[in-house]
């Protein structure tokens, strides 16, 4: 009598066999293995879907309730992926109002989001009174418990800072954009390195100064915004490093005016007549490039400034401008809209890195 034959298997293989074994016991019944085999995914990810737990891609996620629909597996869930795409957060942003355009491009890119995303979220724009603390705590506290999360740009002010534990303590998350703001509970900022780039401005204009030139200019929105605070000492710390023999004259704030830009731009040009370069920290490029063109003087001032517009564009061709600091609003409004959705509910997520800058010359600007 010949002895039975054992085959010995691995604890994978055993696994396998078993539920092979109970599939074909039961080949009317959809198993989580099936589902599994059938969406390309592990049996640990089809519970995490099942059971709606975080860590799942949305694309991974209807793979898996696509599969379990087909197959019946627990058909009393068949409702999961409805039941969920109805379930739409309400996410605020506070943008400061005014003329400047590079905010103005960011808040059309937030307006393509609501539309393209308002099965998952409701996405309101706010605009705020510019460099008025008391105006945006004001909105903050109010949308305190109508929103699901906040992303402000907000002036480093003390009443705003208050607004800001007073709506992060209530389970509200806030995220800081553009300008970063400290010592707040937010769940994050979305932007560029704001030193970097007031070092990079430095840098350009330390390049391209001609020999003898000594005088520069800076203007500014409102120093009350950390991120122009920080380009200013990004700005004057390279300086002071590498090119020691140029001197900041005036810094003048302009409050992203283009018009108070021109007329402090035409003082300061009839103050100092060897006046070599001008960096604008923030918005107002279109009075300044006036008042150089006005005076005759676009050509000699190299002129280093933020944000590819319509109308820096403009003056980089002409050759007022000789260098744009520029980041990508697209991506800043994608980037927030993500955050602001997974916190709201309830699926917090790493730090982003700093958005990208990009130095931009007459010479590769890119196409629209």
């Amino acid at each position: 009598m010949s002895s039975p034959c054992v085959r010995l298997h691995g604890r994978g293989e055993t696994e396998s066999a078993m539920s092979e074994s109970r599939d074909r016991l039961a080949p009317m019944r959809a198993t989580i293995v099936k589902v599994a085999r059938a969406a390309g995914v592990s049996t640990a990810t089809v519970d995490r879907t099942l059971n709606n737990r975080a860590g799942v891609k949305e694309h991974t996620r209807d793979r898996v309730l696509t599969a379990a629909e087909r197959l019946g597996y627990l058909p009393e869930r068949s409702g999961l992926r409805s039941s969920r795409s109805a379930q739409t957060v309400e996410i605020d942003f506070l943008l400061p109002g005014g003329t400047n355009t590079f905010l103005k491009m960011l808040a059309g890119h937030l307006e393509a989001l609501a539309a393209a995303r308002k099965h998952e979220a409701t996405i309101r724009i706010h605009l705020i009174e510019g460099f008025s603390p008391d105006a945006l705590a004001r909105k903050l506290l109010e949308l305190k418990t109508a929103s699901g999360g906040i992303g402000v740009i907000a002036v480093d002010h003390p009443t705003v800072r208050e607004a800001i534990r007073d709506v992060a303590s209530s389970g509200v998350p806030i995220l800081t954009m553009v300008s970063d703001i400290s010592n707040v509970p937010r769940i994050g900022y979305v932007g560029i390195e704001n030193r970097a780039a007031g070092r990079l401005a430095g840098h350009l204009l330390g390049r391209f100064i001609r020999a003898g030139g000594q005088q520069v200019a800076l203007f500014a929105g409102s120093l009350s915004y950390r991120g122009h605070e920080e380009r200013e000492m990004g700005f004057r710390h390279i300086l002071a490093e590498e090119y020691a023999h140029l001197q900041v004259v005036e810094l003048r704030e302009v409050k992203d005016d283009s018009e108070r830009a021109y007329n402090e731009a035409r003082g300061l040009l009839a103050s100092y007549r060897n006046l070599a370069g001008v960096y604008n920290i923030g918005a107002g490029n279109r009075g300044i490039a006036r008042a150089l063109e006005e005076a005759g003087r676009a050509s000699e001032v190299v002129f280093v400034c933020h944000e590819l517009t319509e109308h820096t564009r403009r003056f980089l061709v002409s050759g007022t401008v000789d260098a744009v600091i520029d980041q990508n609003p697209r991506v800043e409004a994608r980037d927030a809209v993500d955050r602001l959705i997974e916190a709201a509910a309830g699926r917090p997520q790493p730090n982003l890195p700093p958005i990208r800058t990009q130095a931009v010359f007459k010479e590769n600007i890119p196409q629209i």
